[in-house]
């Protein structure tokens, strides 16, 4: 039974996890529906697994007419059709055999939110349903993986409390949403020290007097060497 406080694994790993076969189809596989994680694949690969089982079981014991068993065997048709795995009437467990896993990716919130034109691409899809941007019947449903019933598939709308219920929201429309002008940024005026400005001025003045003095003229007259006394 398990512990209570723990849910119980609903997939199954791989048993060979590096078989490159495998890991490109699985990765082209998440790439087309918007997976974040193969887990969710699994998943999907887990449900179609369940009815597969319950359909072989089915088909040899209908072959041994056993009542209960075509009893079971239309409830499981039925279970598919409400699903919208198959069509409600007219459906047989060879069917059932048939279905791949793409037929159950298909069935996903994700999926069909941008499908019914709700997103643009299955990533905004999954942003908006996580946010909680998107309800079934009113209902606020934040499951990407959620499996969607047939009488449910027309019931897919935004969350009437979402802003993005309204018409002129960007993500609607398809207009960038416009950021704020920002004002220029405040000139702030350099204050100037009144003793550097002294030293400044003094500087400049005895560069004046150094050039002055450099610019004097040649023909002045030469002071009178002295002449030493020998002795």
């Amino acid at each position: 039974m398990g512990d209570p406080k723990f849910s119980r694994r609903s997939f199954d790993a791989p048993s060979h996890p590096w078989r490159g076969e495998r890991i490109k189809t699985e990765t082209e596989i998440c790439n087309a529906f918007g997976l974040k994680s193969k887990r969710e694949l699994w998943k999907a690969q887990a449900i179609l697994r369940n009815l597969r089982n319950q359909s072989k079981q089915l088909q040899a014991r209908v072959r041994l007419d056993d009542e209960q068993a075509k009893l079971e065997a239309s409830l499981l048709l039925k279970k598919c059709g409400r699903m919208g795995l198959l069509p409600m009437d007219g459906s047989t467990l060879d069917d059932v055999l048939g279905l791949t896993q793409e037929t159950v990716l298909n069935r996903r919130l994700q999926t069909l939110v941008q499908r019914r034109g709700l997103a643009a691409t299955c990533k905004q899809a999954r942003q908006l349903i996580v946010h909680g941007h998107v309800a079934i019947d009113g209902r606020k449903v934040t499951i990407p993986g959620y499996i969607v019933k047939r009488s449910e598939e027309e019931k897919i709308a935004f969350n009437a409390l979402s802003p993005v219920s309204n018409e002129l929201h960007p993500i609607r429309t398809g207009a960038p949403k416009e950021r704020p002008v920002e004002a220029p940024a405040p000139v702030v005026e350099e204050k100037i020290n009144p003793q550097l400005e002294k030293v400044e001025k003094v500087l400049k003045k005895v560069a004046a007097d150094v050039v002055d003095d450099e610019g004097a003229p040649a023909d002045l007259p030469d002071l009178p060497a002295t002449e030493s006394k020998e002795e």
